[in-house]
């Protein structure tokens, strides 16, 4: 098992980023469709998907989502986290095979419950496709 960062609230800096790279494969789609249940024909059917304008099957948009979790829970602040809240914006479709950066800026802290507030952004050939904020506490 991988080992998470341990960083602790004084340590963590307003203006920090945090990140990695990652590439979601055809088949990551697929365990991920059979994992939740989504089906839907244009992460599934590459004819649909092709008929309906895109290049290929799209990317579970939450799938791709949940790399925040990785970011959170292993990069920063890694294991002496509890993720409050997440919110996402969804801007352009990921396509399997696609280098994204996942990336997390530190924007605020809250000291009264030892918290940080993480911008949040998944950039593919140097656009965000998905941003959003995430809130975690410290314990």
């Amino acid at each position: 098992m991988k080992k998470a960062n341990e960083y602790d609230y004084d340590k963590i800096d307003i203006g920090s980023i945090f990140g990695f790279t990652k590439i979601l494969s055809i088949e990551d789609m697929d365990n991920y469709a059979n994992l939740t249940g989504d089906y839907n024909p244009l992460h599934c059917d590459e004819e649909y998907a092709l008929s309906n304008n895109f290049k290929t099957r799209v990317v579970h948009g939450m799938l791709a989502g949940s790399l925040f979790s990785t970011l959170v829970g292993m990069i920063c602040p890694g294991k002496k986290n509890l993720y409050l809240t997440q919110n996402l914006k969804f801007k352009s479709p990921i396509y399997p095979g696609s280098e994204l950066i996942v990336r997390g800026e530190i924007v605020s802290k809250i000291d009264s419950i030892k918290a940080i507030v993480i911008n949040t952004q998944i950039l593919a050939d140097n656009k965000i496709v998905i941003e959003g904020e995430a809130k975690v506490k410290i314990i």
